[in-house]
């Protein structure tokens, strides 16, 4: 019996290179870059990154949506999003990173490496204060796959970690938090604040002054941290700005932004207590991604499900 032909793949970026994407999907299936016409029906799967709006709309045989980041904002940001499975990138590699750069950010602050910098480029030799990883209280906001890893790398660092999400979760040895009702007593109970929200409606804006001004003040570091390696529209950059100019925030290490790149202008380039990197924490890398794509493909066409699906109605 000859092979049943595999369906063929549009591949849609913006801000992003597609050549690697192209050339590991395309070992496997036929990929297009652009439609064969506005109703092109030879195409089955989308593997996109903000993908320009309308594009998917009319495609009639299209069953399914791949994103290649974590994130799937920039998908359900098109009005015109076609009525089929959206899959979420959840691998080994992404996750390893994102848990990589919190525990680097953590550890950082709290071994104050903001203050030894400062001191080594004035050539002062003092050692401050240093207090045990198991005085500090890390809070972290989304516990998803991406915020239950980080949370177990801190637990074995030594750390004591507070987790809030928007639905009740519960995680060993995390105190958890969730819903409104939750959040003041977990900011409350927080010393660094790590954020790994997705972006919906309900979370866009979260991180401004008045969530800030909630965190714990009295604590081993001198003051309240903010670490955002969620998404840059979670958080209100001038607020942040605001709250390390009066003392609500000691510190801050910053990923995301909402506007990116950062612009030139931004003071947060500059800002002495902010660390800041390219949305580089957790970066999509085809080599580790693309494979788990096209196995979930070729189950689909089994008639297996598929894994990892988004709630559109949640938004993640």
């Amino acid at each position: 019996m000859p092979e049943k032909k595999k369906g063929r793949i549009l591949l849609a970026m913006t801000g992003l290179n597609p050549r690697p994407w192209y050339e590991l999907l395309s070992k496997a299936r036929q990929v297009v870059t652009e439609p064969d016409g506005a109703e092109d029906p030879s195409i089955t799967y989308a593997v996109v990154w903000k993908q320009r709006r309308n594009l998917l709309a009319r495609l009639p045989n299209l069953r399914a949506i791949f994103s290649v980041g974590a994130g799937v904002d920039h998908i359900l940001a098109d009005p015109t999003l076609p009525d089929v499975p959206i899959v979420r990138i959840v691998a080994d590699n992404l996750t390893q990173h994102m848990t990589d750069y919190v525990l680097w950010r953590v550890l950082d602050h709290h071994r104050q490496g903001m203050l030894y910098r400062e001191q080594q480029k004035r050539k002062i030799w003092r050692e401050p204060p240093q207090r045990p990883a198991n005085d500090i209280s890390v809070g972290i906001m989304g516990l998803g796959e991406l915020g239950r890893a980080a949370a177990r790398a801190l637990l074995l660092a030594g750390f004591r970690v507070n987790g809030w999400s928007r639905r009740e979760r519960s995680m060993q040895d995390v105190a958890t938090f969730h819903g409104e009702q939750g959040l003041t007593h977990f900011l409350n109970a927080t010393d660094i604040l790590v954020v790994l929200l997705p972006l919906t409606p309900q979370t866009t804006g979260i991180v401004n002054y008045r969530l800030l001004a909630q965190l714990r003040k009295r604590n081993g570091l001198g003051g309240a941290v903010l670490i955002n390696a969620g998404r840059g529209r979670l958080q209100k950059d001038a607020d942040i700005v605001k709250a390390l100019e009066d003392g609500t925030l000691k510190e801050a290490s910053l990923d995301v932004f909402e506007v990116e790149p950062l612009p030139k202008t931004s003071p947060l380039w500059t800002h002495p207590r902010v660390f800041v990197t390219p949305h580089a924490a957790a970066t999509s890398d085809p080599a580790h991604l693309v494979a788990p794509m096209l196995a979930q493909m070729d189950a689909f066409e089994r008639n297996e499900p598929l894994t990892n699906l988004v709630d559109r109605k949640a938004g993640y």
